[in-house]
């Protein structure tokens, strides 16, 4: 869960929806790993026309990741630059 200042903007409190553990937030920059996820739910799900929106520390990641049936792509990245929302690569 992400909270911002609410007069500027900035990042101001970062909260692992699983374990509940608040993460290292520095001058508004996240300063360790930590994965956010918006999924949009469209017609035929349970969740018709929601959008949630949740942050999982690095553990609580690597917890819930290992145990897919089918392991997830890993593949190394030489730049990273997060794409605003709407961009494309």
């Amino acid at each position: 869960m992400r909270r911002y200042q609410k007069q500027t903007g900035e990042l101001k409190q970062v909260i692992c929806n699983c374990c509940g553990r608040e993460l290292n937030v520095d001058q508004g920059i996240l300063k360790e790993g930590a994965c956010h996820l918006e999924p949009r739910w469209g017609y035929f799900s349970g969740k018709d026309m929601e959008k949630h929106s949740f942050d999982l520390c690095e553990a609580c990641y690597d917890k819930i990741i290992s145990g897919f049936s089918v392991p997830v792509d890993v593949t190394e990245e030489t730049e990273f630059f997060p794409m605003e929302d709407g961009e494309t690569e």
